[in-house]
């Protein structure tokens, strides 16, 4: 059973959802490159534009964080007890590649930690959701809503790796402990790879390289909810909305919590504030 608050962001992903797979279908957008070199569409403004107008309809009374949108100041919302937190096309490269490996991200934080969240990846059909103290769920295109959860270790077979599809592999590899055994799983999103280990596909992923608490914010609670969890490259939790600049450091995204992961991962120095 979803709360009402869930329900709204799981109506307002697939609505973001269905606009984006309108222009990804038709291929008429453009494209433009942000101050910091990353690519956003027109399908990016469009999608955010459906799920600004829903949140603010709904609930009028939380405030919004969005990638697309202008952001305020910390002295302005460094007190907000809650607040969306969107990313309206995670994966705007493999949108723009047709890859079909992006998603629409919306989380609810409160008091400083994400609360819900909704991973809805429109080309695949997959709904992945969760919210705090009540598992995490996915429903695949025919409908059907199962529970998932990170996969079992009996700390012998190879690690599965969620990696990207466009990284060079040794820049997550070099962090790896020499006697590490693990197999590759290439994949698109930031989102959807944590997705992957909230099912059980991947144990980990490594991301280096610039990301928002946007991009991470609803992949959090799913990964937590599904018994998993993402800390930062020295082994610390993120942070939402305590810093002007909303830029996460480098991070891990883990599955099972068993697995001795300091023993396979090195930590290292945090690059912050790309």
């Amino acid at each position: 059973m979803t709360s009402d608050l869930l329900q709204i962001a799981i109506d307002a992903a697939l609505m973001a959802g269905e606009k984006v797979m309108e222009i990804y279908r038709n291929g008429d957008f453009s494209q433009y490159q942000k101050d910091d070199l990353s690519p956003v569409t027109s399908a990016d403004i469009a999608a955010n534009q459906v799920i600004m107008e829903q949140l603010q309809q709904l609930t009028p009374n939380i405030p919004v964080i969005s990638e697309e949108s202008e952001l305020q100041t910390l002295s302005q919302r460094g007190d907000w007890q809650r607040y969306w937190l969107l990313d309206p096309i995670d994966g705007t490269g493999e949108f723009i590649a047709g890859s079909g490996d992006f998603a629409v991200n919306i989380a609810l934080v409160v008091d400083g930690w994400p609360y819900l969240g909704v991973i809805h990846a429109p080309s695949h059909q997959n709904t992945y959701f969760a919210e705090k103290g009540y598992g995490c769920f996915k429903r695949d295109a025919s409908g059907v809503e199962n529970q998932i959860r990170v996969a079992d270790y009996d700390g012998e077979r190879p690690l599965n790796m969620a990696v990207s599809r466009r990284q060079a592999l040794n820049n997550v590899t070099q962090y790896l402990f020499a006697n590490v055994s693990f197999v590759n799983i290439p994949f698109g999103s930031c989102s959807l790879k944590s997705c992957l280990i909230a099912e059980g596909i991947a144990d980990f992923y490594i991301r280096t390289g610039p990301t928002g608490e946007w991009d991470t914010g609803a992949s959090q609670i799913i990964l937590e909810e599904a018994g998993g969890t993402i800390l930062d490259s020295e082994f610390n939790p993120l942070s939402y909305n305590k810093r002007e600049s909303l830029m996460n450091p480098d991070f891990i995204a883990m599955g099972n919590q068993q697995i001795p992961w300091q023993d396979i991962v090195k930590p290292y120095r945090c690059q912050r504030d790309y």
